[in-house]
Formats: structure tokens, sequence, C-alpha cells
């Protein structure tokens, strides 16, 4: 795994007083400087440090290393697209419907296309048609 290069560096002095703190950092005339910080700023920035290399992890972690290809993308698909005979064998069956349908006198054609292609229920279209649930049955 590959960081970037830090900008700053973060160093502990331990002496028989207490531990000090300091950041190291170069300025844009790359000029290098030294700070002494509380030890509070000094755990802030090393949280920060934690939490933007765990990011950086779980971003190697999940990204996609492999070239994405057609084949591979349809093996992931939640639905797989239909093969060319399976699309020749639907459209078939619904030439074959069409053609039943048509052939229904008027009033089951009505009905039939009212719960098939508007989905409403038997008691809807008993209610439209001025008869009972069973008749549409």
């Amino acid at each position: 795994m590959a960081y970037r290069v830090k900008a700053y560096t973060l160093r502990e002095e331990s002496t028989e007083s207490g531990t000090r703190y300091f950041i190291s950092f170069k300025d844009g005339q790359g000029k290098s400087h030294e700070l002494e910080v509380s030890e509070q700023f000094f755990m802030e920035f090393r949280q920060m440090e934690r939490r933007n290399r765990n990011l950086l992890q779980w971003d190697e972690r999940h990204r996609e290393f492999s070239e994405v290809w057609d084949e591979t993308l349809n093996r992931r698909a939640l639905k797989l697209p239909k093969s060319i005979e399976e699309q020749m064998i639907e459209a078939e069956r619904a030439e074959l419907l069409c053609k039943a349908v048509d052939g229904l006198p008027e009033i089951q054609r009505r009905r039939f296309l009212l719960y098939y292609e508007y989905e409403f229920n038997f008691y809807q279209i008993a209610a439209m048609e001025h008869c009972t649930a069973s008749a549409i049955q």
C-alpha cells in the first residue's frame, strides 16, 4: 500500500521534567520549522493520522483492482440479461397472448385487461362492472 508523503513529522521527547511534543514541517520556501505543541494538540494530530490511515486502508481494501469486463458485470448483476433465445421465446409468447386476448368476448377482454394490465383487484373491477367479485373471477 502506498501512502502519500506526509508534510510533517511528529516527535516526542522525554526529559527529566516530563515529555515534550514537537511537530516539524517545511514551509512553502522549503525552510524547515519545528514547533513545540501541547500534549492535547499532539494527541489530536495522532488521532487524525490514525483516522486518515484507516480511511486509506478501507479505500484500498474496497477498490477494484482488476479490469471490469462486460462478462464480469453481467455475473455481478442482480438480474441477469436474457439470452437472445429467451427474448425470442418471450416475444412469441407475448404475441400469442395478444392474439388470445383479442379473441375474447368484449366483456372478458375488458375485465382481463383491467386485472392484468391495470392491476385492479376483483372487487374494484366488480364495482366498475356493477356485478359481484365472483363473477369477475
